[in-house]
């Protein structure tokens, strides 16, 4: 009996993977802000990929979890009612479903990011 082993969707180089242009942000509150990215999984409102984003400030009220790690750029993440921290490459962050404050992105910055309910 032989079993086929299941695929595990992944990309090399994360920092220089070629990306998607995704449009403008939404959440962007000043001038448009370009994103890219590319969804490596999907399943039951679970996702994983690479994100980027240019320069700018947005203000998020996530419905989700996320948990990112920054391989390029840097920016200011300010929680409502909290102490801004800044993050940049090489760092990770877990943004807890239901957290509402500002990103400000310093840099363009890439994310490898997973999202779950």
């Amino acid at each position: 009996m032989s079993s086929t082993p299941s695929l595990t969707p992944h990309i090399a180089g994360a920092a220089d993977a070629e990306l998607e242009d995704w449009g403008t942000l939404e959440e962007a509150t000043g001038p448009a802000m370009a994103t890219w990215g590319v969804t490596l999984w999907e399943d039951d409102g679970s996702s994983a990929g690479i994100w980027a984003c240019e320069p700018g400030p947005s203000h998020w009220t996530l419905e989700t979890h996320e948990v990112i790690h920054l391989v390029a750029g840097r920016m200011t993440v300010t929680p409502e009612g909290g102490e801004p921290t800044e993050i940049g490459a090489g760092d990770a962050a877990v943004f807890p479903k239901g957290w509402t404050g500002t990103w400000d992105i310093h840099e363009t910055v890439r994310k490898v990011y997973a999202i779950f309910p």
